[in-house]
């Protein structure tokens, strides 16, 4: 997942908006409590996530893949008053971990959280989102971008998270490496989607921001 040295990481945090206090703490606990702790957001893709949504400035935001909800704080920085984000993750035993830090926010009560499969939740969603943040199973990417694309505003920003593949992505595929194959589809259908305008970023393990036309 490191594509540059840990000093030149550490230099941009360092030159990079503070992380706030309560996600610090968030960060802090899920290593200390929580598996694989390295599926975090962390600092530095936090503070991209939060001025990409305060740039947006969205009513409505949908997040794919919660895990203890750091991103999905972050995304709430650049919400407007009257907005909503909606998050979906398939581990029932996050849930109350995540709630406990969307109540610690000035967002909570805005904040829905959704239990169970995203390919079956997503279409009982009756909103038109203007950011979307897809960070789940990459098996899954390719369903989730045909049903994700019709549900957004005109300007709306779809962000795809691990599309780089910790480098895979150029490397030989294995027969059996099922999310490689579906990554490798997937960053094509985005870069020729009509619909869509995208230009993925190399931050952390890949980002793809991609703007609805």
């Amino acid at each position: 997942m490191h594509f540059i040295s840990q000093e030149l990481e550490d230099y941009i945090e360092q030159h990079s908006e503070k992380e706030p206090e309560l996600l610090a703490k968030l960060n802090k606990e899920t290593y200390q409590k929580i598996l694989l702790p390295r599926m975090l957001s962390g600092h530095f893709q936090g503070r991209v996530l939060s001025m990409l949504s305060k740039l947006i400035r969205p009513v409505n935001i949908l997040e794919i893949g919660t895990y203890t909800g750091y991103a999905a704080l972050c995304l709430c920085e650049g919400m407007q008053e009257n907005g909503q984000l909606h998050t979906i993750d398939i581990k029932e035993e996050l849930v109350d971990f995540q709630r406990k830090y969307f109540d610690m926010s000035p967002w909570g009560k805005q904040i829905f959280q959704h239990l169970g499969e995203a390919v079956s939740i997503i279409p009982d969603l009756d909103l038109k989102f203007d950011l979307v943040f897809i960070d789940a199973d990459k098996e899954n990417y390719l369903n989730y971008w045909e049903m994700i694309v019709p549900k957004m505003n005109k300007g709306g920003i779809i962000l795809s998270d691990n599309v780089l593949w910790s480098g895979k992505i150029l490397e030989p595929v294995h027969p059996n490496d099922v999310s490689t194959k579906v990554l490798l589809e997937y960053n094509q259908l985005l870069k020729d989607d009509p619909r869509v305008e995208t230009v993925l970023l190399p931050i952390r393990d890949g980002l793809t921001v991609s703007r609805v036309l």
